[in-house]
Protein backbone atom coordinates (compact mmCIF):
# COMPACT_ATOMS: atom_id res chain seq x y z
CA UNK A 1 0.00 0.00 0.00
CA UNK A 2 1.51 3.68 -0.68
CA UNK A 3 1.94 5.99 2.23
CA UNK A 4 -0.89 8.25 3.21
CA UNK A 5 -1.38 11.33 4.55
CA UNK A 6 -2.86 12.05 8.05
CA UNK A 7 -5.37 14.02 7.15
CA UNK A 8 -6.89 10.91 5.25
CA UNK A 9 -6.28 8.69 8.49
CA UNK A 10 -7.91 11.57 10.40
CA UNK A 11 -10.70 11.43 7.75
CA UNK A 12 -11.20 7.81 7.79
CA UNK A 13 -11.41 7.53 12.15
CA UNK A 14 -12.49 10.85 12.89
CA UNK A 15 -11.62 12.60 16.83
CA UNK A 16 -9.99 15.61 17.41
CA UNK A 17 -6.37 16.54 15.06
CA UNK A 18 -3.80 17.88 17.30
CA UNK A 19 -0.78 19.42 15.37
CA UNK A 20 0.40 18.36 12.60
CA UNK A 21 2.97 16.38 10.09
CA UNK A 22 4.05 16.58 6.80
CA UNK A 23 5.36 13.09 6.55
CA UNK A 24 3.36 10.72 4.79
CA UNK A 25 2.69 7.59 6.87
CA UNK A 26 3.56 4.24 5.25
CA UNK A 27 2.30 1.88 8.20
CA UNK A 28 1.21 1.06 12.09
CA UNK A 29 3.73 0.02 14.59
CA UNK A 30 4.57 -0.16 18.15
CA UNK A 31 5.79 2.80 19.82
CA UNK A 32 9.09 1.36 20.68
CA UNK A 33 9.47 0.57 16.87
CA UNK A 34 8.30 2.55 14.81
CA UNK A 35 9.88 4.21 12.32
CA UNK A 36 9.82 7.96 11.51
CA UNK A 37 6.98 7.47 9.11
CA UNK A 38 4.72 5.56 10.83
CA UNK A 39 1.82 5.71 13.52
CA UNK A 40 1.39 4.32 16.75
CA UNK A 41 -0.81 3.88 19.55
CA UNK A 42 -1.14 5.56 23.15
CA UNK A 43 -4.25 3.85 24.51
CA UNK A 44 -3.57 5.03 28.62
CA UNK A 45 -2.08 7.77 29.81
CA UNK A 46 0.64 5.07 31.39
CA UNK A 47 2.31 4.74 27.78
CA UNK A 48 2.95 8.82 27.42
CA UNK A 49 6.50 8.27 28.74
CA UNK A 50 7.60 6.36 25.61
CA UNK A 51 6.42 9.27 23.49
CA UNK A 52 9.44 11.47 23.80
CA UNK A 53 11.53 8.59 22.11
CA UNK A 54 9.70 7.29 19.90
CA UNK A 55 10.37 8.04 16.34
CA UNK A 56 6.51 8.15 14.71
CA UNK A 57 5.81 10.79 13.27
CA UNK A 58 1.86 10.34 14.72
CA UNK A 59 -0.19 8.62 17.14
CA UNK A 60 -3.61 8.09 18.10
CA UNK A 61 -4.27 8.73 21.20
CA UNK A 62 -7.03 8.16 24.23
CA UNK A 63 -8.97 11.67 25.39
CA UNK A 64 -7.24 11.05 28.61
CA UNK A 65 -3.78 12.09 26.93
CA UNK A 66 -2.26 15.56 28.58
CA UNK A 67 1.29 15.88 26.27
CA UNK A 68 1.80 17.85 23.20
CA UNK A 69 2.66 15.68 19.93
CA UNK A 70 5.81 18.16 19.54
CA UNK A 71 7.10 19.40 16.02
CA UNK A 72 5.69 18.29 12.51
CA UNK A 73 4.15 15.32 14.37
CA UNK A 74 0.32 15.18 15.55
CA UNK A 75 -1.92 13.33 18.01
CA UNK A 76 -5.12 12.17 16.43
CA UNK A 77 -7.51 12.04 19.72
CA UNK A 78 -10.37 10.12 20.14
CA UNK A 79 -12.89 8.20 22.54
CA UNK A 80 -11.78 4.24 21.67
CA UNK A 81 -7.94 4.11 20.77
CA UNK A 82 -8.14 0.58 19.80
CA UNK A 83 -10.93 0.27 17.60
CA UNK A 84 -9.60 3.49 15.99
CA UNK A 85 -6.25 1.96 15.52
CA UNK A 86 -8.43 -1.42 14.23
CA UNK A 87 -9.52 0.89 10.95
CA UNK A 88 -5.82 1.64 10.41
CA UNK A 89 -4.88 -1.52 10.66
CA UNK A 90 -7.63 -2.98 8.02
CA UNK A 91 -6.62 0.37 5.60
CA UNK A 92 -2.75 -1.24 6.07
CA UNK A 93 -3.12 -4.86 5.78
CA UNK A 94 -1.57 -6.65 3.47
CA UNK A 95 -4.01 -8.82 0.59
CA UNK A 96 -4.45 -11.99 1.25
CA UNK A 97 -3.08 -15.34 -0.18
CA UNK A 98 -3.84 -15.41 -3.75
CA UNK A 99 -6.11 -17.91 -5.64
CA UNK A 100 -5.64 -18.43 -9.46
CA UNK A 101 -8.47 -20.15 -10.31
CA UNK A 102 -11.75 -20.16 -7.97
CA UNK A 103 -11.51 -24.21 -7.57
CA UNK A 104 -7.96 -25.82 -7.88
CA UNK A 105 -7.27 -28.29 -10.17
CA UNK A 106 -6.72 -30.85 -6.95
CA UNK A 107 -9.76 -30.09 -4.74
CA UNK A 108 -11.92 -32.91 -4.41
CA UNK A 109 -16.04 -31.71 -4.64
CA UNK A 110 -18.70 -33.95 -4.71
CA UNK A 111 -20.92 -33.16 -7.76
CA UNK A 112 -23.64 -33.10 -5.24
CA UNK A 113 -21.94 -30.17 -3.38
CA UNK A 114 -23.11 -26.49 -3.92
CA UNK A 115 -20.79 -23.71 -4.49
CA UNK A 116 -21.52 -20.27 -3.93
CA UNK A 117 -20.96 -17.41 -6.14
CA UNK A 118 -17.33 -16.29 -6.13
CA UNK A 119 -16.41 -18.86 -3.82
CA UNK A 120 -12.94 -20.21 -3.85
CA UNK A 121 -11.78 -23.46 -2.99
CA UNK A 122 -7.81 -24.17 -2.38
CA UNK A 123 -5.42 -27.12 -3.24
CA UNK A 124 -6.33 -30.59 -1.94
CA UNK A 125 -9.19 -29.21 -0.37
CA UNK A 126 -12.36 -32.19 0.27
CA UNK A 127 -15.85 -30.86 -0.29
CA UNK A 128 -18.12 -34.03 0.31
CA UNK A 129 -21.83 -34.77 -0.39
CA UNK A 130 -24.53 -32.49 -0.01
CA UNK A 131 -22.11 -29.61 1.42
CA UNK A 132 -23.30 -26.12 0.74
CA UNK A 133 -20.66 -23.56 0.34
CA UNK A 134 -21.82 -20.11 0.34
CA UNK A 135 -20.44 -17.07 -2.15
CA UNK A 136 -17.82 -15.42 -1.14
CA UNK A 137 -16.30 -18.48 1.14
CA UNK A 138 -12.74 -19.12 1.20
CA UNK A 139 -11.16 -21.90 1.80
CA UNK A 140 -7.78 -22.54 2.02
CA UNK A 141 -5.62 -25.44 0.85
CA UNK A 142 -6.49 -29.11 3.00
CA UNK A 143 -9.56 -28.18 4.67
CA UNK A 144 -11.93 -31.28 4.99
CA UNK A 145 -15.96 -30.23 4.73
CA UNK A 146 -17.24 -33.88 5.20
CA UNK A 147 -21.07 -34.42 4.22
CA UNK A 148 -23.73 -32.21 4.36
CA UNK A 149 -22.59 -29.37 6.25
CA UNK A 150 -23.34 -25.96 5.22
CA UNK A 151 -20.52 -22.84 5.35
CA UNK A 152 -21.87 -19.63 5.21
CA UNK A 153 -21.37 -16.53 3.05
CA UNK A 154 -18.01 -14.72 3.46
CA UNK A 155 -16.80 -17.33 5.85
CA UNK A 156 -13.06 -17.94 5.62
CA UNK A 157 -11.44 -21.87 6.42
CA UNK A 158 -8.16 -21.75 6.86
CA UNK A 159 -5.79 -24.63 5.74
CA UNK A 160 -6.41 -27.77 8.16
CA UNK A 161 -9.38 -27.21 9.31
CA UNK A 162 -11.71 -30.31 9.89
CA UNK A 163 -15.96 -29.49 9.63
CA UNK A 164 -17.39 -33.02 10.65
CA UNK A 165 -20.39 -34.31 8.80
CA UNK A 166 -23.55 -32.35 9.38
CA UNK A 167 -22.04 -29.33 11.14
CA UNK A 168 -23.56 -25.97 10.02
CA UNK A 169 -21.09 -23.05 9.89
CA UNK A 170 -23.07 -19.72 9.48
CA UNK A 171 -22.15 -16.03 7.82
CA UNK A 172 -18.46 -14.05 7.92
CA UNK A 173 -17.00 -16.73 10.23
CA UNK A 174 -13.07 -16.81 10.20
CA UNK A 175 -11.76 -20.71 11.33
CA UNK A 176 -8.47 -20.83 12.19
CA UNK A 177 -5.52 -23.28 11.35
CA UNK A 178 -6.41 -27.25 12.41
CA UNK A 179 -9.27 -25.96 14.05
CA UNK A 180 -11.77 -29.16 14.52
CA UNK A 181 -15.45 -28.82 14.39
CA UNK A 182 -17.85 -32.09 15.31
CA UNK A 183 -15.45 -34.41 16.37
CA UNK A 184 -17.37 -36.69 18.63
CA UNK A 185 -18.12 -35.55 21.91
CA UNK A 186 -16.08 -37.20 25.08
CA UNK A 187 -18.51 -39.92 26.02
CA UNK A 188 -17.62 -43.19 27.80
CA UNK A 189 -19.20 -45.15 30.46
CA UNK A 190 -17.46 -48.06 32.26
CA UNK A 191 -18.77 -51.28 30.90
CA UNK A 192 -18.18 -55.16 32.00
CA UNK A 193 -17.74 -56.61 28.37
CA UNK A 194 -15.63 -53.65 27.11
CA UNK A 195 -14.35 -51.86 30.49
CA UNK A 196 -15.65 -48.68 28.64
CA UNK A 197 -18.23 -48.08 26.34
CA UNK A 198 -18.01 -45.67 24.26
CA UNK A 199 -21.54 -43.70 23.86
CA UNK A 200 -22.44 -42.42 20.24
CA UNK A 201 -22.68 -38.80 20.07
CA UNK A 202 -25.20 -38.18 16.98
CA UNK A 203 -25.71 -34.62 17.20
CA UNK A 204 -23.66 -31.78 15.47
CA UNK A 205 -22.40 -28.27 15.68
CA UNK A 206 -23.99 -25.20 14.97
CA UNK A 207 -22.11 -22.04 14.59
CA UNK A 208 -23.36 -18.73 14.54
CA UNK A 209 -22.80 -15.69 12.25
CA UNK A 210 -19.54 -13.96 12.93
CA UNK A 211 -17.56 -16.16 15.02
CA UNK A 212 -14.05 -15.95 15.15
CA UNK A 213 -12.37 -19.86 16.35
CA UNK A 214 -8.20 -19.93 16.64
CA UNK A 215 -6.38 -22.17 15.95
CA UNK A 216 -6.00 -25.88 17.22
CA UNK A 217 -9.26 -25.59 19.15
CA UNK A 218 -11.99 -28.12 18.84
CA UNK A 219 -15.63 -27.87 19.27
CA UNK A 220 -17.31 -31.11 19.74
CA UNK A 221 -20.60 -32.43 18.34
CA UNK A 222 -23.41 -33.03 20.71
CA UNK A 223 -24.36 -36.41 22.05
CA UNK A 224 -28.26 -35.98 21.12
CA UNK A 225 -28.68 -32.27 19.82
CA UNK A 226 -26.19 -29.64 18.66
CA UNK A 227 -23.25 -27.92 20.26
CA UNK A 228 -23.98 -24.74 19.51
CA UNK A 229 -22.11 -21.34 19.03
CA UNK A 230 -23.56 -18.14 19.18
CA UNK A 231 -23.49 -15.01 17.06
CA UNK A 232 -20.26 -12.97 17.51
CA UNK A 233 -18.36 -15.74 19.74
CA UNK A 234 -14.47 -14.99 19.30
CA UNK A 235 -12.84 -18.41 20.54
CA UNK A 236 -8.72 -18.28 20.77
CA UNK A 237 -6.54 -20.98 20.39
CA UNK A 238 -6.38 -24.18 21.78
CA UNK A 239 -9.54 -23.85 23.26
CA UNK A 240 -11.78 -27.35 24.43
CA UNK A 241 -15.59 -26.80 23.69
CA UNK A 242 -17.28 -30.37 24.97
CA UNK A 243 -20.57 -31.86 23.83
CA UNK A 244 -23.97 -29.99 23.81
CA UNK A 245 -22.48 -26.54 25.25
CA UNK A 246 -24.01 -23.79 24.27
CA UNK A 247 -22.61 -20.31 24.14
CA UNK A 248 -24.79 -17.11 23.73
CA UNK A 249 -23.68 -14.52 21.70
CA UNK A 250 -20.36 -12.40 22.11
CA UNK A 251 -18.76 -14.77 24.63
CA UNK A 252 -15.10 -14.64 24.82
CA UNK A 253 -12.88 -17.69 25.78
CA UNK A 254 -9.51 -16.78 25.84
CA UNK A 255 -6.27 -19.70 25.21
CA UNK A 256 -6.05 -23.33 26.65
CA UNK A 257 -9.64 -22.53 28.23
CA UNK A 258 -12.29 -25.41 28.69
CA UNK A 259 -15.95 -26.26 28.64
CA UNK A 260 -16.30 -29.85 29.93
CA UNK A 261 -19.82 -31.38 28.26
CA UNK A 262 -23.27 -29.53 28.42
CA UNK A 263 -21.82 -26.35 29.49
CA UNK A 264 -24.19 -23.07 29.10
CA UNK A 265 -22.68 -19.82 28.83
CA UNK A 266 -24.92 -16.66 28.91
CA UNK A 267 -24.45 -13.91 26.72
CA UNK A 268 -21.37 -11.74 26.61
CA UNK A 269 -19.58 -14.10 29.42
CA UNK A 270 -15.71 -13.63 29.32
CA UNK A 271 -13.50 -16.88 30.51
CA UNK A 272 -9.91 -16.12 31.01
CA UNK A 273 -7.13 -18.46 29.72
CA UNK A 274 -6.46 -21.71 31.26
CA UNK A 275 -10.20 -21.61 32.80
CA UNK A 276 -11.42 -24.74 33.08
CA UNK A 277 -15.61 -25.32 33.86
CA UNK A 278 -17.30 -28.55 35.46
CA UNK A 279 -20.24 -30.17 33.23
CA UNK A 280 -23.89 -29.54 33.27
CA UNK A 281 -22.56 -25.83 34.65
CA UNK A 282 -24.35 -22.62 34.06
CA UNK A 283 -22.61 -19.11 33.49
CA UNK A 284 -24.94 -16.30 34.08
CA UNK A 285 -24.80 -13.54 31.01
CA UNK A 286 -21.77 -10.59 31.39
CA UNK A 287 -20.08 -13.16 33.69
CA UNK A 288 -16.30 -12.89 33.61
CA UNK A 289 -14.32 -15.71 34.73
CA UNK A 290 -10.25 -15.23 35.64
CA UNK A 291 -7.58 -17.18 34.04
CA UNK A 292 -7.10 -20.18 35.40
CA UNK A 293 -9.86 -20.41 37.56
CA UNK A 294 -11.78 -23.31 37.55
CA UNK A 295 -15.50 -23.51 38.00
CA UNK A 296 -17.60 -25.89 39.85
CA UNK A 297 -20.79 -24.43 40.11
CA UNK A 298 -23.26 -22.15 38.42
CA UNK A 299 -22.61 -18.62 38.34
CA UNK A 300 -24.81 -15.86 38.14
CA UNK A 301 -25.06 -13.06 35.52
CA UNK A 302 -22.55 -10.36 36.19
CA UNK A 303 -20.57 -11.86 38.61
CA UNK A 304 -16.58 -12.34 38.57
CA UNK A 305 -15.08 -15.22 39.56
CA UNK A 306 -11.55 -16.09 40.66
CA UNK A 307 -9.19 -19.16 41.67
CA UNK A 308 -9.57 -22.93 42.00
CA UNK A 309 -12.17 -23.85 43.45
CA UNK A 310 -13.23 -20.07 41.80
CA UNK A 311 -14.78 -17.95 44.00
CA UNK A 312 -16.24 -14.69 43.39
CA UNK A 313 -13.14 -12.19 43.06
CA UNK A 314 -13.64 -10.18 46.62
CA UNK A 315 -13.53 -13.56 48.13
CA UNK A 316 -10.76 -14.73 46.41
CA UNK A 317 -8.57 -11.08 47.04
CA UNK A 318 -9.52 -11.88 50.75
CA UNK A 319 -8.40 -15.15 51.02
CA UNK A 320 -5.02 -14.60 49.42
CA UNK A 321 -4.32 -10.97 51.09
CA UNK A 322 -5.24 -13.68 54.56
CA UNK A 323 -2.78 -16.38 53.33
CA UNK A 324 0.29 -13.57 52.36
CA UNK A 325 -0.26 -12.35 56.08
CA UNK A 326 -0.17 -16.31 57.64
CA UNK A 327 2.57 -16.75 55.14
CA UNK A 328 4.79 -13.92 56.32
CA UNK A 329 3.20 -14.02 59.81
CA UNK A 330 5.48 -17.60 60.35
CA UNK A 331 8.48 -16.14 59.00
Amino acid sequence: MQAVTIESIYALIGGELIGNTTTHISAPEELEKAAATEISIIGTKKYERFWADTKACCAIVGEDIGIEPGENKAFIKVSNPDLAMSKVLELFAPAPPIFHSEIHPTATVDPSAKIGDHAKIGANVYVGPNVTIGDHAIIYPNVTILDECTIGNHTVLWSGVIVRERCHIGHHCILHPNASIGADGFGFRPCPERGLAKIPQIGNVVIGNYVEIGANSCVDRGKFSSTIIGDGCKIDNLVQIGHNCNLGKFCIMAGASGLAGSVTLGEGVIVGGSASIKDHTTIGAGAIIGAGSGVTGDVDAGKTMLGYPAVEARDALKQWALLKRMVNEKR
